[in-house]
């Protein structure tokens, strides 16, 4: 069955470049370290790090992006004596090189990636333009579960979230799950479960969650829900996520019941709702009858897997 996918829309944060370069150039002073000496810590770890590069960091002129470098911003946490996260939460989102994009929550964002007049414009009307527009998304990981008769059961969602401003207190969601599903059920781990709106006649729901609080800018926090499907009696073949934005990790995971083995799988790309997918590739299931995509840095689109089940 078709499955809309699931919505993240977030907006590039301002002024971080100077909160990671502060909290870095203080911790190597603190530690008494010269920039050559950590350069030479990273480069005994295997990761090669430039004296320049470093500097430039230190002085707030770039920040790591690349994968490598965000190796490296952990073990510097390590090598200045910084708690865990404490300089890669401060990493502003991924600055695509070359024409700058509008603000994420800007509506082009959103129409270049769901198309104008999509399910989730339908449903949240003006508030779709100002969808999450005072949080970004550091990472999201999603576990999918598949039951016995090949219908979608559940969703696990974990998102390290950051806020864009200073007004940011929660997280919308919207998933459409299951054609024909007849229920909904949401628990929230990590957060305040905030309202939640199941259409069962276009099988979405829509959910809030709250932080309980207003964050400071640049403050992080992890959120943790899930939602179990009471399905329909239809089969599902496919699961995807959309985001109109870059981020900068993403997993999907998915689980098939042990009696109920698709008989071939593919990740895929496609860079807006309409377009040809980038690129098709089959993953094969592992020892626990899962697979899952993992393409690290996201730029805006449409991310998933699709299955195909045995005649």
């Amino acid at each position: 069955m078709h499955q809309d996918p699931p919505l993240t829309g977030e907006p590039a944060a301002s002024g971080a470049a100077p909160a990671f370069a502060e909290v870095f150039q203080r911790a190597v002073k603190r530690r008494g370290l010269s920039l050559e000496r950590v350069r030479s810590r990273l480069a005994e770890q295997g990761l090669p790090i430039s004296l320049t590069t470093l500097s430039y960091w230190q002085r707030g002129r770039s920040e790591p992006e690349r994968a490598e470098s965000l190796r490296a911003v952990d073990a510097l946490e390590t090598i200045l004596e910084l708690p865990p996260g404490a300089l890669r939460s401060l990493i502003g989102p991924y600055r695509p090189r070359g024409r700058v994009a509008p603000p994420a929550h800007d509506l082009r964002s959103s129409h270049r990636v769901f198309g104008e007049n999509s399910l989730a414009e339908r449903i949240l009307g003006p508030d779709f333009a100002r969808l999450n527009e005072a949080i970004s998304t550091l990472s999201i990981r999603e576990t999918v579960t598949i039951d016995a008769r090949r219908r979608l059961r559940s969703i696990a969602v974990q998102q390290v979230l950051r806020a864009a401003r200073e007004d940011a207190d929660r997280l919308t969601a919207v998933h459409t799950v299951d054609s024909g599903a007849r229920a909904v059920h949401t628990t929230v781990r990590c957060g305040i479960a905030g309202p939640v709106r199941f259409l069962p006649e276009v099988s979405t729901v829509v959910l809030d969650i709250e932080f309980g609080r207003e964050l400071a800018k640049n403050e992080t926090v992890v959120i943790d829900y899930t939602l179990t499907v009471d399905p329909g009696d239809g089969t599902d073949d496919h699961y995807q996520r959309a985001t109109r934005v870059r981020l900068r990790d993403y997993l999907l995971h998915v689980y098939f019941h042990p009696d109920a083995l698709p008989a071939v799988c593919h990740r895929y790309y496609r860079e807006h709702s309409e377009a040809e997918m980038s690129y098709n590739h089959r993953v094969a299931l592992d020892a626990s009858h899962t697979v899952h995509s993992a393409p690290g840095r996201c730029p805006a689109g449409i991310y998933g897997i699709s299955w195909e089940w045995p005649s």
